[in-house]
């Protein structure tokens, strides 16, 4: 397969999967984590399908379009591994975590701290999404939609503790 198509059929997975999770995750309190905030287009994406919450994102740098960029604090620069840390505990309704490299030895180094990351910052009862599947004992998988290749993106719901 292409890189085209790779990347096609990874944005596709993303939306697909949010499209289907988003009415639940309005029900869910907490804020929204987006680890990883790139272009924006899932900032955005969230931002337009869930207007009144709180969305913070986290990357290296700001190389999104000034226009899918959070606000003030919401955005969080810096290495998402330490600076995630200070969002233990917050209990978020969402965390999507696009931070995959494609790189098996770097993505590997990143599953040594992502999946505890993710079931740290999640509400019981809140969703992940990852482009990296998250090996965790509080995190539960869930079923993708039918659209969307097993392997291809993951879904998850944090488990009560």
């Amino acid at each position: 397969m292409s890189r085209l198509d790779s990347f096609i059929r990874r944005l596709t997975a993303q939306r697909d999967i949010l499209n289907l999770i988003l009415e639940e995750v309005s029900h869910i309190d907490g804020p929204i984590l987006e680890f990883g905030l790139g272009n924006g287009r899932t900032f955005d994406h969230l931002r337009e399908r869930l207007p009144d919450r709180r969305i913070v994102a986290f990357d290296w740098d700001v190389h999104a379009h000034n226009s899918s960029v959070p606000e003030g604090e919401d955005m969080v620069l810096g290495n998402i591994r330490e600076t995630g840390q200070r969002f233990i505990g917050i209990d978020a309704a969402l965390a999507h975590a696009d931070i995959g490299t494609g790189y098996d030895d770097k993505d590997a180094i990143t599953l040594t701290w992502l999946p505890q990351l993710i079931a740290g910052v999640l509400a019981p009862g809140g969703i992940a999404l990852s482009g990296l599947p998250l090996d965790h004992a509080q995190l539960q998988a869930m079923p993708l939609p039918p659209s969307v290749k097993t392997g291809r993106y993951f879904l998850y719901r944090r488990l009560s503790a």
